[in-house]
């Protein structure tokens, strides 16, 4: 990058300028990681200081039967395939009570489009796992999902939020955005919720009152402007709603054949590789910079390893998800040795151990507990930490 460049960039970072399209695509060319990094902490503790948030939540799929085949997806099922399956109401109660006594806060709820699931099935899952677990906030829901409640219902958008917040959903989550840009999306995905349906579903949210997340599926085949222009369709929608409190950057995964019949169900992969933790870096950095109006960065460290999270902390990320348990919209746990649950002790020295102050937060992003200060190393192991992969 030409040093005149450089410059100007950093001074409208410090002074905090918002930055251009053509800005965000000279972050991206580059080279400078340590600068970029400096760049994007600079901006996070502008916003929030030292503090990284977590709680203490459960991944839960009622159903991985889907109507679409998404190209990069390994998650989906048709019926009547070996490992397809669909929970009844009490099964996932059950499920979700197992973490009860971990202090849990939140479950978060993505599903197939099931082709003949009918649309009272969820409600009524919601309305149960509230009733068996009150103090427990409810995150449901991909705007793709939504859509496909318009057309399994007959009902708008609207009135299905209406009812799902009376059984209880406290937010949408950020899932089904993956790449905006047409000349990508019409490659990867494969059902009708695009950027206008996306953005309608989650404007109609945030009128409703609810904060939602929004994330982006990177490192596949997009390029780095089609990365700017999704994060400054988010930010332009932010300007008009102030509805999202978290940008999700994932990254995008290979098939890990760990299904019973052994199938890669990824079209992508043979053309594309994942994401180095280098790119990712970039990727978190580069966004904290470009999207100025959105409170916080998260790192869901299930799709990077802990290593890159931790790092992360310092390339504009302050959130870290959570506890997580048993994700499985990719396979990265199972190939990278990380492991599919962190427990409240675990993401604590995680964060301790980066340098930074734990705090537990809310699904709104209010703060539960603050824990102001790193124990003694004495106090908090015996045994030296472990490496993770």
């Amino acid at each position: 990058m030409d040093a005149g460049l450089k410059r100007e960039l950093e001074e409208k970072v410090y002074a905090g300028d918002r930055l251009t399209r053509a800005d965000g695509i000279a972050l991206y060319a580059s080279d400078d990681l340590a600068w970029l990094g400096r760049l994007a902490h600079h901006r996070r503790v502008e916003l929030n200081g030292e503090r990284v948030m977590f709680n203490v939540n459960r991944h839960l799929n009622l159903t991985n039967v889907c109507s679409a085949s998404c190209a990069y997806c390994s998650f989906q099922r048709k019926p009547g395939e070996k490992d397809a399956y669909t929970m009844r109401v009490d099964e996932a109660v059950r499920k979700a009570k197992e973490m009860e006594g971990e202090g849990l806060t939140e479950l978060h709820i993505v599903n197939g489009l099931h082709p003949t699931l009918p649309w009272r099935y969820y409600p009524t899952v919601l309305r149960e796992l509230k009733a068996a677990l009150p103090g427990v906030k409810l995150k449901c829901f991909t705007a793709t999902e939504i859509q496909w409640f318009e057309k399994i219902s007959g009902l708008s958008a609207g009135e299905i939020l209406d009812e799902l917040m009376e059984a209880g959903l406290e937010s949408l989550t950020g899932g089904g955005a993956e790449i905006f840009d047409w000349e990508v999306r019409q490659h990867i995905v494969d059902h009708d919720c695009h950027w206008e349906d996306w953005s309608r579903i989650h404007r109609l949210a945030h009128e409703k009152g609810m904060k939602t997340p929004a994330t982006m599926l990177y490192g596949h085949i997009e390029e780095r402007r089609h990365r700017v222009d999704h994060v400054l369709r988010l930010r332009e929608l932010q300007d008009e709603t102030h509805g999202f409190a978290v940008f999700i950057p994932l990254r995008y995964q290979h098939d890990f054949v760990d299904s019973q019949d052994g199938k890669i169900r990824n079209r992508l992969q043979s053309r594309t590789t994942m994401a180095a933790p280098a790119e990712s870096l970039k990727t978190f950095a580069v966004s904290r910079v470009l999207l100025d109006n959105v409170p916080h960065l998260k790192n869901f460290w299930v799709m990077h390893g802990l290593s890159v999270a931790q790092l992360s902390l310092n390339f504009g990320v302050d959130d870290l998800d959570g506890s997580v348990v048993e994700y499985k919209i990719t396979h990265d746990a199972d190939a990278y040795g990380t492991p599919h649950t962190m427990h409240r002790d675990d993401l604590l020295h995680l964060i301790w151990d980066a340098g930074f102050r734990p705090v537990e937060r809310n699904t709104r992003y209010e703060v539960v507990r603050e824990y102001d200060e790193a124990p003694s190393l004495a106090d908090r192991r015996s045994e030296p930490q472990q490496v993770w992969a």
